[in-house]
């Protein structure tokens, strides 16, 4: 049960930062609207914007594969579900 809940907690915890970083990357690097445009421009080349953009695409990956492994664990629990797998 532990190692369930570890595994619920960092899909939260992936889930959380990749959240918060495309909220403060919208809000920061390419706001809303024509000035957020202009704006882009210039600021999506930034170092932070960078980051961001890092994060944000690392974050859909763990998140993605926590997500995959848990469907597949469930697949095999139905198929096998004496296994040790």
């Amino acid at each position: 049960m532990e190692s369930i809940a570890k595994s619920v907690l960092s899909a939260i915890i992936a889930y959380s930062a990749h959240y918060a970083t495309t909220k403060i990357y919208n809000d920061v690097c390419v706001p809303d609207g024509i000035w957020g445009y202009i704006q882009g421009l210039v600021s999506i080349g930034s170092p932070i914007c960078q980051v961001g953009v890092r994060i944000i695409e690392n974050t859909q990956v763990s998140y993605s594969s926590m997500i995959v492994m848990g469907i597949t664990r469930i697949i095999v629990d139905l198929v096998a579900p004496n296994s040790k797998v």
